[in-house]
């Protein structure tokens, strides 16, 4: 029997449509952007090319796009980006972010505090939200930068991006959010919503992996962390990958073209497995069920079951999830996003992360919970 990979938040399979745009670039048009003859000028093109579809999907002009290398690149430029721009203008940097942030923000926003920013970390609710009211005031004497992601990829809760970012531009402060597990799934346009950087990645969404670009809103100001060379306006030095640029602008337009289909039959896959897994696991715990959730993650606790035993035992069955974050996998830390939510006192239990993607099935969904109950059960029972 086939396996099924239910881990589509940790990494998805890329396009044939995709390979396809890129196959050019890789191959008979593989000059360098920043060459004058004509296979540095044919380059050059597809890079412009490229960056007018990702502002185009957003919302966007083509030169407020930045192409990086990832999400964690373009999360880091728009922190420690700001928080240059602050210290080089004389001001005492400050960085306010969220609990349940991507590490790649808070290990970020962490560093800047070790070199003298200050940071304000917003606890969030059990719906996994941020208090509005707790960003105003938070805000109250300024800031570097707010970043706030707009779908936590663990839990698959959605943050009211809209309100959090006018309460930061009436406050004057910059909002950025990491919309990596949001793109393709929530409607997202910075000319609908007032972010100032916005961070999405390719392989997410079944583009290729190291591919990732930073809006940046004109007029807010952002120091380089790259150095070298004047690609990408002088924010990203160093020789753009164009088949990564160009593969990422077909990921970015089809997940956009394809939004409402994937997010209506998404929603409707993951009602039947969470239903499924409720109805055959006794004390299953929906993480983040307070709150509004993205149509393709599921993060359950189970109580009962060995937090060591419960992932391998779904791997020898044939099924792909996740207990957390991919970035955090093979460490024994709990989940930071986890304790935010549920607080130091929470009971002991087995998290298990189900995060569909274009390519899941009906037939997948059912199986994948009837898997989980059975190894939940065996477990539970003492089996091996």
């Amino acid at each position: 029997m086939d396996a099924i990979y239910l881990d589509h938040a940790a990494t998805t399979p890329v396009r044939e449509e995709v390979r396809a745009a890129m196959e050019p670039y890789l191959r008979e048009h593989f000059g360098n952007p920043s060459s004058t003859h004509r296979w540095g000028r044919r380059a050059a093109a597809a890079l412009e090319e490229a960056r007018t579809v990702v502002a185009e999907a957003l919302g966007a002009r083509r030169p407020e796009v930045v192409f990086v290398r990832g999400g964690t690149e373009s999360d880091n430029l728009a922190v420690l980006g700001r928080v240059a721009a602050d210290g080089a203008a004389g001001r005492t940097p400050h960085v306010v972010t969220t609990a349940i942030e991507h590490r790649a923000v808070l290990d970020a926003a962490r560093w800047a505090e070790r070199e003298g920013a200050r940071l304000t970390v917003l606890p969030v609710d059990a719906g996994g939200a941020v208090d509005p009211d707790a960003l105003d005031a938070a805000l109250a004497g300024g800031a570097s930068v707010v970043s706030v992601m707009w779908v936590n990829n663990e839990l698959g809760t959605v943050q009211p991006i809209p309100s959090l970012a006018a309460r930061a531009r009436a406050h004057g402060v910059p909002f950025h959010t990491d919309a990596v597990q949001a793109v393709g799934k929530l409607p997202v346009r910075v000319d609908d919503t007032p972010v100032d950087l916005l961070s999405l990645t390719g392989h997410k969404l079944q583009g290729p992996k190291g591919t990732g670009a930073l809006y940046l809103r004109p007029g807010v100001t952002v120091v380089p962390r790259h150095h070298g060379g004047g690609q990408e306006g002088g924010m990203r030095a160093g020789t753009q990958d164009v088949a990564g640029a160009v593969g990422l602008a077909e990921a970015v337009r089809l997940a956009m073209a394809e939004r409402e289909t994937f997010a209506r039959t998404r929603r409707a896959l993951l009602d039947t497995l969470e239903a499924r897994l409720r109805a055959g696991i006794p004390g299953l715990v929906i993480h983040g069920a307070a709150g509004e959730r993205a149509p393709h993650i599921l993060n359950v606790g189970i109580p009962g079951v060995d937090p060591e035993l419960l992932p391998p035992a779904l791997d020898l069955a044939g099924l792909a999830v996740s207990s957390g974050s991919a970035c955090q996998s093979g460490s024994r830390e709990p989940s930071h996003v986890l304790a935010a939510l549920l607080g130091p006192d929470a009971p002991a239990a087995a998290v298990v992360r189900f995060s569909l993607g274009r390519g899941t099935t009906g037939a997948e969904v059912e199986r994948a919970a009837a898997v989980t109950v059975e190894a939940v059960a065996r477990l539970r029972a003492g089996a091996p």
